[in-house]
């Protein structure tokens, strides 16, 4: 993992399977299920953009589910 102040990047080794399930499931899950584990709507759409994150990385290397 390499952080600064404002940001962090973080290496996860993940199988080609792990890697399609947890594409599969960025795709299908929406702010609902976010708000549902937020303390408040501003924590939900913050959780909400940094699974965005990770679901077009994933889609940027190829994990990209119809």
């Amino acid at each position: 993992m390499i952080s600064n102040r404002d940001e962090i990047t973080l290496m996860v080794p993940l199988s080609d399977q792990e890697a399609w399930d947890l594409a599969q499931f960025l795709k299908r899950v929406g702010y609902a299920e976010f708000r549902s584990n937020a303390v408040d709507d501003d924590e939900a759409y913050r959780m909400q953009a940094a699974a965005e994150k990770i679901r077009g990385n994933l889609a940027s290397i190829g994990y990209s589910p119809r």
